[in-house]
């Protein structure tokens, strides 16, 4: 039996017991969760083309289904029973299939590859269910997926939809969504090492950027690079998403990147960079933000804004462990920027008033317009933010975009990505507002106007008593200056243990240009 997936030749391998691991947690959470003997059915993603024609994008499979499974095709589905058991199910594929795709697999062959404990064809995925519930000779509920995603609104709607009138009878859509949900919050052990992995391919290849990006270049160039790095040395296929390259002032766009702002501006010498992005590995996902000077060296107008979000990383990481919330944890990280911005002259705070008192205020959200980060695993924006039983959103500037307000618990992976940006509508609706104008510098403004913005990016997972960075990016000011420069990454020596990136020194090989 296969015991891995991977991309081959050196690429990291995952075991299957993963997935085995992720079946029988949502096993036991069912039956803590319910009196009645229950199987589950999940669908899994189907075969798309772009629009009307033949052509047939890569494929991505489902998230859910994918860490149920570990199934990378499409057109599958599967019946999990009360012992955390897969009948995995795949398409009865026609005879000129292996023409033009290749092999047709046995179904002996789909068994030992993806380590199913019994398999069969979609096609009589009724008559097996059926089957199923008359062996069973008692009441059996049939969980099927159905519930709304709080990051993107969408609703999970691959349930299948039976003829048979007993299944019909059977069925339960309200159930199984937010317990899968919450069973992906916490990630196991092989999950929190294959998000280290990713997470260090992602951080080299943001390095193997910063080293090699040079003014005069274009925004996509740098996109290029770091797509090309991940995957040619770390088989590394797609990305966790858009590439988000902005330089000067399309640093202060959050999204900047998509069709209609392809990363196609020129990098200009006095440019500042914001280059969010992360590889994706096996479907599990990084993201990571750097900004850097495009020439390599901190101007006396950047240096106390990027260290004031560097700083702002740091009071977060000396917070984040379990019991902590969330929320204040963003609340710390807008202070440390506004006492920052204060000692620029862009932030008059007044002695009447406290630092604490503007972040109440939302004044932060002026100048962080986002979430502190959000939980990351399979999806770039993992689910389980605002799950039922846990604190609602929060219906204020700037806190209502944080994608969780959760307590952090053990094992949570989330990301920390404090920013500081320069919007000129957000600038100029602060300056109209009585409230809130009183306390900004606009001569002070001025020459940020039109400057962009910074964003530091690290992927962390809670511990019992702390939090584990497993970025190993170069982040203080020497760090990103010794690099742009040829300097050793990763380096001999960890300048910032603040930064919590245990793993710096011991950081797997550099392959590539950047090692050598």
């Amino acid at each position: 039996m296969a015991s891995f997936l991977s991309m081959g030749r050196d690429t990291y391998k995952i075991p299957l017991a993963m997935f085995r691991e992720n079946r029988i947690k949502l096993a036991k959470s069912i039956k803590s969760m319910m009196d009645e003997s229950a199987l589950i059915v999940l669908i899994g993603g189907p075969s798309t083309t772009r629009f009307d024609s033949d052509n047939e994008p890569v494929f991505r499979q489902e998230s859910y289904f994918w860490w149920v499974s570990g199934v990378k095709d499409p057109d599958c589905a599967l019946i999990l029973d009360e012992d955390g058991k897969m009948t995995l199910l795949v398409p009865n594929l026609p005879e000129d299939y292996a023409t033009i795709m290749g092999h047709i697999k046995s179904l002996e062959e789909w068994k030992e590859l993806y380590g199913a404990d019994d398999v069969g064809f979609t096609e009589d995925l009724e008559q097996i269910l059926e089957s199923r519930v008359v062996a069973n000779n008692k009441a059996t509920k049939i969980l099927l997926m159905e519930g709304p995603n709080t990051d993107s609104g969408k609703t999970y709607d691959l349930a299948p939809d039976f003829k048979s009138s007993k299944l019909v009878e059977l069925q339960d859509k309200t159930s199984l969504f937010p317990i899968l949900a919450e069973c992906r919050v916490h990630k196991s052990k092989l999950e929190l090492a294959l998000l280290e992995h990713v997470s260090q391919i992602s951080s080299f290849a943001h390095s193997y950027v910063m080293r090699h990006l040079k003014p005069g270049m274009m925004e996509y160039q740098a996109e290029s690079l770091f797509m090309h790095y991940s995957y040619f040395n770390f088989g590394s296929r797609l990305v966790s998403y858009t590439s988000i390259c902005g330089c000067g002032p399309n640093a202060a766009i959050l999204h900047y990147g998509h069709a209609g702002e392809p990363n196609a501006r020129l990098i200009g010498e006095e440019d500042n960079c914001l280059f969010d992005m992360g590889a994706e590995y096996q479907c599990y996902a990084s993201d990571i933000t750097c900004s850097f000077p495009a020439n390599g060296k901190f101007s006396a107008k950047y240096l106390p804004i990027y260290n004031a979000v560097l700083q702002a990383q740091i009071t977060v990481y000396e917070m984040c462990k379990p019991g902590v919330s969330w929320v204040d944890c963003h609340k710390a990280a807008e202070k440390t920027i506004l006492e920052a911005l204060a000692e620029i002259g862009i932030v008059n705070k007044g002695p009447d008033v406290s630092f604490d008192d503007l972040v109440e205020l939302r004044l932060g959200g002026i100048f962080m317009p986002h979430g502190l980060g959000h939980f990351i695993g399979i999806d770039t924006h993992d689910v389980g933010g605002y799950l039922p039983g846990h604190q609602p959103r929060i219906q204020l500037p700037g806190l209502s975009k944080l994608r969780t307000a959760r307590l952090l618990e053990e094992n949570m992976v989330l990301t920390v990505e404090p920013g500081c940006y320069f919007s000129d509508h957000l600038l100029d609706g602060a300056l109209r507002n009585p409230a809130l104008s009183k306390y900004l510098n606009e001569e002070k403004l001025k020459p940020y106007r039109g400057y962009g913005g910074v964003r530091l990016e690290d992927v962390v997972t809670i511990t019992k008593d702390g939090c584990v960075n497993f970025t190993v990016c170069p982040r203080t000011v020497e760090e990103v200056e010794g690099v742009m420069a040829g300097g050793k990454w990763p380096p001999m020596k960890d300048s910032a243990p603040e930064l919590r990136r245990v793993n710096l020194i011991q950081a797997m090989p550099m392959l590539g240009p950047l090692g050598t």
